[in-house]
């Protein structure tokens, strides 16, 4: 018995019909198939039997926008890698641009490699968080900085004219809507300023 499995063993390892010819791969539309492809360029022309399944799973979820990944063995050269994608609430600097995609959500910025998963996931909430409380001003927003989840800051479109607003950690909405409210009279006390702190629900500070 133990002849026959170490000769079967061998027939799949060395019969040309086993070797790696034909990568299918599915459920992308961000991640980078060229990137997918050179995860399992050293694998050309190998057996399929040869291929390190769980090791090149590791290399396709390191892949931007890659949130999970399977890989299949089929008989009989063929390998299937099937990828479920992020599902995209911002653009954070970190990821690539994929190519012919246009995004419509807000830049994220505060969010950095040397972070801890969890660290990102906090600033990542917290902008989700910040962009439901703003609901239909939510579209004015062009870049939300979430280095501190405490001290949030975006980017927003008020009048034509680009701010940056400091809005903390809460009452976005009523301190986003009571700066638009009174944009017009701020503006001629502050004609020159591009920054105001809104974190004091009584007082608007320029900067």
């Amino acid at each position: 018995m133990a002849w026959g499995a170490g000769e079967a063993h061998s027939y799949l390892l060395r019969d040309p019909q086993f070797d790696f010819q034909d990568l299918q791969i599915g459920g992308t539309r961000y991640a980078n198939r060229a990137r997918i492809q050179a995860v399992f360029a050293p694998d050309i022309g190998k057996s399929i039997f040869q291929i390190p399944l769980a090791e090149r799973r590791r290399h396709l979820l390191a892949i931007d926008w890659v949130l999970t990944a399977s890989v299949t063995r089929v008989w009989p050269n063929r390998i299937v890698v099937r990828v479920t994608e992020r599902t995209p609430v911002a653009f954070a600097r970190l990821l690539s641009i994929p190519q012919k995609v246009r995004f419509r959500f807000p830049v994220l910025s505060g969010v950095t490699e040397d972070q801890t998963d969890e660290e990102r996931r906090v600033r990542v909430r917290t902008m989700e968080h910040l962009l439901s409380d703003l609901g239909p001003q939510a579209k004015d927003i062009s870049e939300v900085n979430s280095a501190s989840p405490q001290e949030m800051r975006v980017i927003a479109d008020v009048d034509g004219q680009a701010v940056e607003l400091w809005l903390g950690d809460q009452h976005f909405r009523s301190r986003y809507l009571n700066f638009v409210n009174h944009y017009g009279e701020i503006r001629k006390h502050s004609e020159k300023a591009g920054v105001f702190d809104l974190r004091l629900d009584d007082r608007i500070l320029a900067r």
